[in-house]
């Protein structure tokens, strides 16, 4: 690294995500927003002048070129990720790589590929495992407390209003179900066997607006997930997300949909996010930014990161591209 005591963090997309990770990395101890990248010039200026970013680049190539990058984040549209992903990690740096890793496994595949051969270190950005409400059950249930798991149930629904902005990118299923595909792989250790999935298209949208899916794992227990992104625009709900996982012994019921505050004015109740992301007194805290801190402290310590691996953010998409060919064809898809 340029040096021991601060990294140097690039950004590569500035959309609304880039922009939170832009605002949570500026205020980072021991991390210096140093980069950032868009084709947009007027975003590109807009973002680096807010958080007195020194280097500005339209054209990833040349952040990836400039030495003195040590982390490079990618917040890009999914579509996008496969080129600068490998690009990245061709490039001696350390690369965190915002979920889903890809649009299908064959690029997962490649990319994992990539970051086997990289000099750097590389993570996914399953922000989910990062929620201390799913670290605590992950481990009661390491700790036996449910028992064997024969159940698990989920739901991650938004509104049409976040959903439609979207849409056109990633279905529901693919980019929220993925959160839950893969914290049911984790909680079990187990792989899928087969799923089955349903999807419903009511807006204009590229891709669906929502879908069912359920999978069978080979420790035969039952994984069923939810993403509905049509939810009223008047629910009080950030994001209305909860998993039942039933065992043998006892059962979990994690609820990421309330988070402590109601507030009640003339516009109605709202439900605002306190944990993922949260703004106070003009800054970013919460879960984003301690993923963020955890890839930076495995950098500097020179640790390659295990709380999520390739292979395990590969699995997800699996599971997730499964459901969405199972609902294309209306066929079970067995693995």
């Amino acid at each position: 690294m340029s040096d021991t005591k601060t990294i140097r963090w690039g950004i590569i997309g500035l959309g609304w995500f880039g922009g939170i990770h832009a605002e949570t990395l500026s205020a980072m101890p021991g991390i210096e927003l140093a980069a950032v990248c868009t084709r947009r010039t007027q975003r590109l200026q807009e973002v680096a002048d807010r958080f007195h970013v020194p280097k500005r680049f339209t054209d990833y190539r040349e952040l990836l070129a400039d030495p003195s990058i040590d982390v490079v984040g990618i917040t890009t549209h999914v579509n996008d990720h496969l080129d600068i992903a490998l690009a990245a990690l061709r490039s001696g740096k350390h690369v965190f790589l915002e979920k889903p890793m890809a649009t299908t496994v064959a690029q997962c595949d490649q990319i994992v590929e990539a970051a086997r051969a990289a000099k750097g270190f590389f993570m996914v950005g399953h922000i989910c495992r990062f929620d201390p409400r799913v670290a605590l059950a992950k481990q009661a249930i390491d700790a036996g407390r449910v028992g064997k798991i024969l159940s698990m149930h989920s739901r991650r629904n938004l509104s049409t209003k976040i959903g439609l902005g979207v849409l056109d990118n990633i279905s529901a299923l693919m980019g929220d179900g993925i959160h839950d595909g893969d914290l049911m792989l984790w909680f079990t250790g187990a792989k899928p066997t087969s799923i089955y999935a349903q999807e419903f298209h009511p807006s204009d949208k590229k891709n669906p607006d929502g879908g069912w899916a359920m999978a069978r794992l080979d420790d035969g227990a039952v994984a069923v997930i939810e993403a509905i992104w049509h939810l009223p625009d008047t629910t009080p709900y950030s994001i209305d997300a909860r998993m039942e996982i039933i065992g043998t012994e006892g059962a979990l019921y994690i609820n990421c949909s309330e988070a402590g505050l109601e507030i009640h004015d003339a516009a109605g109740i709202r439900m605002p996010d306190t944990l993922y992301w949260p703004e106070t007194f003009g800054q970013r805290f919460g879960i984003l930014r301690s993923e963020l801190r955890y890839f930076a402290d495995c950098v500097a310590a020179g640790r390659r990161p295990d709380r999520i691996t390739p292979e395990e953010s590969r699995a997800a998409v699996a599971l997730l591209a499964g459901a969405v060919e199972s609902s294309r064809t209306g066929q079970l898809v067995q693995f």
